[in-house]
């Protein structure tokens, strides 16, 4: 089921509002999980994390910066 320009967009604010904060609780959570590793270590984690989230949410982000296309333009 696709969303629409204006689900997307909501959906996005909500994912940066709350689920990316949520998101870096859990990221400094593993890593001091683990012990904390050296920097260079924990910072592959990181970015790997980083990269992580970006994955199943890159659909909701796909276009929210451009006009809506269904917006009627008279």
């Amino acid at each position: 089921m696709a969303l629409s320009y204006k689900a997307r967009k909501r959906w996005s604010l909500v994912v940066l509002l709350i689920g990316l904060p949520a998101y870096v609780v859990v990221a400094v959570s593993v890593v001091n999980w683990i012990d904390r590793p050296s920097i260079w270590i924990e910072l592959m984690i990181y970015v790997g994390l980083g990269f992580l989230w970006i994955i199943p949410l890159k659909r909701v982000f796909v276009g929210v910066g451009q006009p809506d296309p269904d917006e009627h333009k008279d």
